[in-house]
């Protein structure tokens, strides 16, 4: 099955964070899924980096790639289609990172992992 990772789950499986649920690890460590990263948690975790919010996370911006490798994630590109998606995804919630990230799991039947209560309300598929 494919999943795609929130940008703070994408954080806990790099740090062997106890945050991450128990069912979440599961699914990640499960060699038969397929984990996905968004080009948006890219974008989030380099912007954070950028405004001292992330201040140890300059190695992981620095070679982003090959972390994702290291774990056998892949990484989601964003489309026109995805963009066009998230510029017009209804209500207030002003967060362009997770906007994007329900476009992207709207838009390619992607459950995500996330403790985000946000995505209930744009019926997305959370697994937490």
């Amino acid at each position: 099955m494919r999943f795609l990772l929130d940008t703070h789950t994408l954080l806990w499986c790099f740090n062997a964070s106890p945050s991450l649920s128990s069912r979440a690890r599961r699914l990640i460590e499960d060699g038969r899924n397929e984990i996905l990263v968004s080009a948006a948690s890219a974008w989030e975790i380099a912007t954070k980096v950028r405004l001292g919010k992330l201040p140890t996370g300059e190695e992981l911006v620095s070679d982003l790639g090959r972390y994702l490798d290291q774990l056998g994630f892949e990484a989601l590109p964003i489309s026109l289609a995805h963009a066009v998606r998230a510029g017009r995804l209804p209500g207030d919630h002003r967060d362009p990172f997770d906007r994007m990230l329900i476009s992207q799991a709207q838009a390619e039947s992607l459950p995500i992992i996330s403790n985000d209560r946000i995505f209930d309300e744009y019926r997305v598929e959370r697994i937490w």
